[in-house]
């Protein structure tokens, strides 16, 4: 938990990851672009992040939802460029400029404090984290936080979240190089995928969701969404974690995928359509002969909180 670590070790940590901007390389795409002097390139994004909403959110696990809703903070930009994206308007449409304006950490750090007010039982970051936290913890935020990522992550990135991190939500899209280049725009995003994957397991480890008043709680959940006719992404997906990770991991395989995006637009016509019964039976039935786990049941009947 972040309130264990020494004093003024998130601000630390934070002016490092800011340095850092002035050649980023913050994901796999290693831009090296300068943030510091307003560049940006794959992800859109400057100095400072573009927040969009933040809102108490009863859509996720119902572990993390509890009672009162999962304290989201969506932002803007994306580096990765998923033609199917459910939030294309602000991952993708939006562009860079006064239209979209960048906000300073105390702007990020302020609707921690009010989803902590509202009763929220974490605050869940999509993403962007360490330099909010300093001043958001210096006005009292003690809820554990959640980062739900898109998995593509560097590693140096993911080193500074350790021990900051409760939860890590990683949300793995496709198993394949050449499903990864068509669909995401990144080719090389499986095998980076699976790295960060690997990095968050050694940090947190697998999902131990307890009762509210046990204590603290901490893992990863991963997350899938399953697409039309991409079976075999999800089989390969299923295969390693069963081989890597092993049967206690937890993974919510998703069916909600709708045609959204470039792909609502007419454009990547062979994912135009919503996944079929079938299709999601078969990929259930897959995950449980590996062992995965499919269902929160097992992990938690009281949401995350300590």
């Amino acid at each position: 938990m972040y309130l264990d670590l020494p004093a003024g070790e998130i601000a630390r940590r934070a002016e490092e990851a800011v340095a850092s901007l002035a050649e980023c390389r913050l994901c796999p795409r290693d831009c090296a672009v300068d943030r510091l002097a307003g560049r940006w390139s794959a992800c859109k994004t400057g100095r400072h992040a573009v927040v969009s909403p933040a809102f108490a959110h009863f859509g996720e696990e119902d572990c993390l939802r509890g009672w009162n809703g999962s304290g989201t903070i969506f932002f803007g930009h994306c580096n990765l460029r998923c033609v199917f994206c459910q939030n294309f308007d602000i991952s993708q449409a939006i562009r860079p400029g006064p239209s979209a304006p960048g906000v300073n950490a105390d702007r990020i750090a302020d609707p921690m404090l009010e989803l902590q007010d509202q009763g929220c039982h974490n605050i869940n970051f999509v993403p962007q984290v360490l330099e909010a936290l300093a001043p958001a913890i210096e006005m009292g935020l003690h809820l554990p936080i959640v980062y739900n990522t898109s998995t593509y992550d560097s590693l140096e990135s993911l080193r500074w979240l350790e021990g900051i991190i409760d939860v890590y939500m990683p949300d793995f899209k496709l198993w394949t190089a050449a499903a990864a280049k068509r669909y995401l725009m990144a080719e090389e995003y499986p095998e980076a995928a699976r790295v960060s994957i690997l990095e968050m397991r050694r940090q947190v480890g697998a999902a131990r969701l307890r009762r509210a008043q046990t204590g603290h709680t901490r893992g990863v959940l991963l997350r899938h969404l399953l697409m039309p006719g991409l079976l075999d992404e999800t089989k390969g997906f299923l295969k390693w974690l069963a081989e890597r990770l092993g049967p206690d991991t937890y993974v919510n395989v998703m069916d909600q995928y709708c045609p959204a995006g470039k792909v609502r637009e007419g454009r990547f016509e062979e994912i135009g359509r919503r996944v079929t019964t079938e299709e999601f039976a078969v990929a259930r039935r897959y995950a449980r002969s590996l062992g995965l786990r499919l269902d929160e049941r097992w992990a938690a009947t009281y949401p995350l909180t300590h």
